[in-house]
Parts: C-alpha cells; structure tokens; sequence
C-alpha cells in the first residue's frame, strides 16, 4: 500500500461505509469520485483494496460486487 493511502484520515473511509450500508450506488460512486478527484485513482486503488474492502462484512461486500457487475455481468452466488 502506498505511503499516501495510509495517511488518508478514517474520516473520508466513513462517507463510502455509510452509502455501503444504505445500499445507496449513487452515494457510494459520488463519494468515489470526490475521493480520486483528490487524491488520484492509484491511491484510490490501495485505499480501496487496503482499507475499505477488508471493513467490509461480506453480505455488504457482495452487494458491492453486484453493483459493479450489474453492468452486462450476472452474479448469482459469491463465497
């Protein structure tokens, strides 16, 4: 993980739980942007992989992957 990612405050990580936990994309792809428009897609990448994901319990993570793949992708059943 970048230098960079590990000193992104818990603050910009709760934003991206919240609409995770409201089952709300459009929130979720807002904050998304706000945070690479700062901080650049590479840190966001590591932020992502490094920090939100693992929070994540896994019924809200596969929610996550569906939404992703609802775009001409069909998963039916994550383990």
């Amino acid at each position: 993980m970048s230098e960079i990612a590990t000193q992104i405050p818990v603050s910009e990580l709760i934003p991206m739980l919240i609409a995770i936990r409201d089952r709300n994309w459009e929130r979720f792809k807002e904050v998304e942007k706000q945070f690479v428009t700062q901080h650049g897609v590479e840190v966001w990448e590591d932020f992502f992989a490094f920090r939100l994901k693992p929070a994540l319990d896994p019924e809200s993570d596969r929610w996550l992957l569906v939404q992703w793949c609802s775009k001409g992708f069909t998963v039916k059943d994550v383990v």
